[in-house]
């Protein structure tokens, strides 16, 4: 299995976030995508919510390059409570039809990024 995602690493599919405190990893989430199409395959936390905050910087990511919906996999009282729902089967294979043959982007992080997580009207906050 590691010599699958290693092979999907190097051709530009895997992808890990990674939550670092004090530089010591102590989460995140690791992902397969194929154009515009990203599929959540696991966290981990050694500290508390460091995959939450891992999972916080995928979803600012995403949205920030256009990317509409990553695949959890699991329906979970945590993911729901991250806003996670699901979708019927035909809806996600035409989902993932249409979008795995757009260009997928640069998989680096920007810290400008994070402001995908503001609402679109900031005055809304007061």
């Amino acid at each position: 299995m590691i010599s699958a995602y290693s092979e999907f690493h190097r051709a530009g599919n895997a992808h890990s976030i990674e939550t670092w405190i004090d530089g010591k990893l102590v989460g995140g989430l690791y992902c397969v995508a194929i154009g515009k199409a990203v599929f959540g395959e696991s966290m981990f936390a050694r500290r508390t919510d460091a995959s939450k905050i891992a999972l916080a910087a995928l979803v600012c990511f995403c949205r920030h390059h256009g990317i509409e919906l990553i695949d959890c996999q699991q329906n979970t009282a945590h993911l729901a409570s991250l806003g996670a729902r699901e979708i019927a089967r035909v809806d996600f294979v035409a989902h993932v039809a249409r979008v795995r043959e757009q260009t997928s982007p640069t998989w680096r992080f920007d810290p400008v990024y994070w402001n995908e997580l503001l609402p679109a009207n900031p005055s809304a906050l007061t």
